[in-house]
């Protein structure tokens, strides 16, 4: 992905969720996943499909069991 995808995509995420905290790293090595956090926290990874010509971005967000409250916790 190029710093200007990188960049374009952020942009698009933080207007979406209205968080200013959205970053997504540059990898550090080639081929390596695109890291985005929230904050500073790690909160998935960005890959890019390119079908024949037609471009886009899927997020996985990955919620760890230990992350969530206690169940019964919820309201």
């Amino acid at each position: 992905m190029s710093p200007n995808e990188i960049a374009r995509v952020q942009t698009y995420l933080r207007r979406l969720f209205k968080n200013d905290t959205i970053s997504i790293q540059k990898p550090r090595k080639p081929n390596q996943p695109v890291e985005v956090t929230v904050g500073g926290e790690f909160v998935g990874v960005l890959h890019r499909d390119d079908d024949e010509g037609d471009i886009s971005w899927s997020l996985t967000i990955t919620v760890l069991e230990i992350d969530l409250p206690p169940a019964g916790a919820v309201r």
